[in-house]
C-alpha cells in the first residue's frame, strides 16, 4: 500500500434535535492509504454516510456540532475555510452518491455535465469533450457516443451510475467515497460496476472509501473493512482477516446474515432490534442489548480497542474470550 492518504482522528459527530443532540458519529478512527480500497460497513442508520458528507463538510453547520480531525495528505481539513474545501472537493475528493438521478440535472445532457467539471482545468472544447469520450468508454458505457448526449432520464440506472463515476474520476481525484454505489441496481450490473471501480483504481491510481450495508460487495472489491455500528467502528482490518477470523459479536452476526450457497447450511440469520437513536452520549458498549453475549459491564463501561495484530483491530469487553 502506500502512503497515509486519509486519517480520520477521534471524530465525533452530534445532530442538533429537539432537547439536544443526538450522537451520530463518536470516536472513529481510521486510516485510508493511497492506492487501496476501504469499506464501511454495516446497517442502515449507524452513521457511515454521515462520516462521508463531513470529510466533504456537506453536514448542515448550523444543526451539527463535530469534534475530532480530519486528515487529508497531512493537512487538518476541519482548519480550512469553506473555499478552500471546495477547491479539494472535486479535484481531490470526489464522492458518488446513493441515487444517481437526484444527483444529475435533468434539464442537461449527462455528457455536458461531465464536462463542466474538465472545463474547470481550463483545457479547450475540443480537449474537454475527447476527455469526457475518453471517460464514457473507461466506464463502460454502451454506446458512448451517442450516450454523451442523452439526458438523465434517457438512461438506466446502471447508465447513470458510469456517468456518476466518469464525472467523478474527471479531474483524477486521490480520493473517491462512494456511497452505496449499487443500491438499486440488479445483480448483474452490480458486479460490473464494481469491476469497473475496481479497475479504475489502478489506471487513475485511485484510493476509495466504499460505503455499503452490504457485506457480500465487500469480499469482492475491498482491501480494509471498517466495521460500524451506531456509529463506532466496531472492529477493523484486512478483508480476508475479517472474513476468516472476525471477532466481534456483530461482525460475526453480520457474517451469518449473509447468503447461502446451499439450503443444507440453513436459513439466513438476523439480528434482533435495530439501530439505537442516541440522544446522550453515555458510557457501555452501544451493541449491548443487541449482544446475545453481553455482560453487566457491556452496558456500564465504555469498551476498549484491542489489537489482534497490527493490522486488526475490534471494541469489545470479552478481550481474549472473544477470539
Amino acid at each position: 500500500m502506500g502512503d497515509e492518504l486519509l486519517k480520520l482522528e477521534n471524530l465525533s459527530i452530534e445532530y442538533k434535535v429537539k432537547g439536544g443532540y443526538l450522537s451520530a458519529v463518536k470516536g472513529v478512527d481510521l486510516i485510508i492509504n493511497s492506492g487501496e480500497i476501504f469499506a464501511i460497513v454495516g446497517e442502515s442508520g449507524c452513521g457511515k454516510s454521515t462520516v462521508a458528507h463531513s470529510i466533504m463538510r456537506l453536514l448542515p453547520e448550523n444543526s451539527v456540532r463535530i469534534s475530532g480531525n480530519i486528515f487529508f495528505k497531512g493537512e487538518k481539513l476541519n482548519e480550512k475555510s469553506n473555499r478552500e474545501i471546495e477547491k479539494i472537493r472535486g479535484k481531490h475528493i470526489g464522492m458518488i452518491f446513493q441515487n444517481p438521478l437526484d444527483s444529475l440535472n435533468p434539464v442537461y445532457t449527462t455528457g455536458y455535465q461531465v464536462a463542466e467539471a474538465i472545463y474547470l482545468d481550463n483545457k479547450n472544447r475540443k480537449e474537454v469533450w475527447k476527455q469526457v469520450l475518453r471517460l464514457y468508454r473507461d466506464v463502460k458505457m454502451p454506446d458512448a457516443e451517442k450516450r454523451i448526449h442523452s439526458f438523465p432520464h434517457e438512461l438506466s440506472g446502471g447508465m447513470r451510475q458510469r456517468v456518476m463515476i466518469a464525472m467523478m474520476l474527471s479531474r483524477k481525484p486521490e480520493l473517491l467515497i462512494a456511497d452505496e454505489p449499487t443500491t438499486a441496481l440488479d445483480v448483474t450490473i452490480e458486479a460490473q460496476i464494481l469491476q469497473i471501480m475496481k479497475e479504475l483504481k489502478d489506471v487513475y491510481n485511485t484510493s476509495i472509501m466504499l460505503i455499503t450495508h452490504n457485506f457480500g460487495l465487500v469480499a469482492e472489491i475491498a482491501d480494509r473493512i471498517g466495521v460500524m455500528y451506531a456509529g463506532e467502528i466496531v472492529e477493523q482490518g484486512d478483508v480476508y482477516e475479517i472474513f476468516e477470523n472476525p471477532i466481534h459479536p456483530y461482525t460475526k452476526l453480520l457474517m451469518k446474515a449473509l447468503p447461502r450457497k446451499t439450503k443444507a447450511e440453513g436459513r439466513l440469520q438476523t439480528i434482533e432490534g435495530t439501530v439505537p437513536r442516541l440522544t446522550e452520549v453515555k458510557p457501555g458498549c452501544r451493541f449491548a442489548n443487541r449482544c446475545p453475549m453481553a455482560k453487566d459491564v457491556c452496558f456500564d463501561e465504555d469498551p476498549m480497542t484491542r489489537n489482534v495484530n497490527e493490522n486488526h483491530f475490534y471494541r469489545c469487553h470479552r478481550g481474549k474470550e472473544a477470539i
